[in-house]
């Protein structure tokens, strides 16, 4: 049985893609362990998880020891637990003993404290401890899930006398992406992508892009969900938790809330619509944002906040949906390009979908008719495919029965055969 040492940025606790992919591999004849990160304010997640038999999730300890001592000691002063005339003292005869070293010892503090040093700091120690960990596991084939863990495979794979194979599974197009804006990120990944031996994107879009970009074309694996997962009986009564009527049309958005995913229009749309309740189910960075914008157009009632919930329990929540939203904005290339787990999703729980007019969502809704595209940036337009549906039951009803269709074709259970052709290679 070979043994697959697989890399990923994150706690790995909603990455539904490294899950699939993952779990799969480990019932077709690999050993997979997988290297995360340890999220120390989350009491839920252990540092070692065992998914089954096959299947082990190690997660590093995010901080180093020696940044954690330094934090406690500068909040034990601050925090006034140490009086500060002693505290002042004994820092005075330090600088009378040994002035230069005293000065300079403060400064560093200071720096890895309060700076961006911190960061680098953490960073650069978290992927000194996922390479390590990578490098003493020698596996046989190593997986990294995109950029930023294509240093810690790189080293476990190649800094060895006998190389192991390297896999660079590229979710996003790293060179055109929210966050991504240097060019030093294209130079990064060209530097990896010479050193790797297969590559995995997500669409034919993106593998033409990189094709362009590096010269060849990668292998094409679509990020669709899990029809076991999805099939579920169980359903959560969304309408009985928002204290809503039975029959109000839930017309819900699910996912990140992140920037450039048009959750703002959205909300500037929801007065255009005919009826129903907006929903946003997840997390993130704007998500104060969003919740003072609905506060400022006395919303409240009408759009609705819920946490993010768990990966397996998330189709629970998808079946309440009259309709279901993917409204990415064109901010870069890798939002134009993008097929969304979200679309499928909605289409695994039978719930058409209102999204946005880029190449490859646009082509499954089109060929499948289980939904309508708009303009995503133009609130008019939303409001626009969503009236219509809410116009025309019939409709509503022909795209839902055709996503039990669409879902046969657009299912992990029938993409996973191509990841398992990428390891057949090796």
């Amino acid at each position: 049985m070979k043994r697959v040492g697989m890399f990923v940025w994150n706690h790995f606790t909603n990455d539904a893609r490294v899950l699939r992919e993952c779990t799969t591999l480990s019932q077709n004849g690999y050993d997979v362990e997988l290297i995360c990160i340890d999220d120390p304010n989350d009491p839920s997640i252990s540092q070692y998880e065992e998914v089954n038999e096959h299947f082990r999730v190690f997660r590093m300890k995010r901080y180093p020891t020696t940044l954690l001592l330094l934090q406690k000691m500068y909040r034990f002063i601050v925090g006034k637990k140490w009086p500060i005339l002693p505290a002042l003292a004994v820092w005075g005869l330090f600088v009378l003993l040994i002035p230069w070293l005293t000065i300079a010892l403060t400064v560093i503090v200071a720096l890895l404290l309060k700076t961006k040093v911190r960061v680098i700091w953490v960073r650069a120690a978290l992927i000194l401890r996922m390479a390590i960990k990578g490098h003493r596991g020698n596996y046989d084939i190593y997986h990294s899930n995109d950029l930023n863990t294509m240093p810690q495979g790189w080293v476990s794979a190649k800094w060895r006398l006998k190389k192991k194979p390297l896999i660079y599974d590229s979710h996003e197009v790293q060179t055109s992406r929210t966050g991504y804006d240097s060019p030093w990120y294209k130079r990064f990944e060209l530097f990896f992508i010479n050193r790797m031996d297969s590559m995995i994107v997500e669409n034919d879009t993106r593998a033409k892009y990189n094709e362009d970009l590096y010269g060849f074309y990668p292998h094409v694996l679509h990020n669709y969900p899990s029809l076991e997962i999805q099939q579920t009986e169980e359903k959560v009564n969304l309408h009985a938790m928002l204290g809503l009527p039975s029959d109000e049309k839930i017309l819900l958005y699910q996912g990140g809330i992140q920037a450039g995913r048009g959750l703002e229009k959205l909300i500037e749309a929801y007065p255009l619509f005919n009826e129903g309740t907006l929903v946003y189910i997840g997390d993130g960075k704007i998500k104060e944002k969003l919740q003072q914008m609905v506060k400022e157009r006395n919303l409240e009632d009408k759009i609705r906040f819920i946490p993010k919930v768990p990966v397996r329990d998330l189709p629970k929540y998808t079946k309440n949906a009259y309709l279901g939203f993917q409204v990415l904005n064109n901010i870069n290339f890798n939002h134009w390009s993008a097929s969304s787990n979200k679309l499928f999703e909605y289409m695994m729980n039978e719930v058409p979908v209102v999204a946005c007019d880029f190449p490859e969502i646009k082509k499954v809704i089109e060929e499948s008719e289980v939904g309508v595209t708009v303009d995503p940036h133009n609130p008019k337009e939303i409001a626009k495919g969503v009236n219509y549906i809410l116009r025309n039951p019939d409709k509503r009803d022909l795209y839902s029965k055709n996503c039990k269709e669409a879902r046969l074709q657009y299912n992990w259970e029938l993409e996973q055969n191509n990841l398992l052709k990428v390891y057949q290679k090796y």
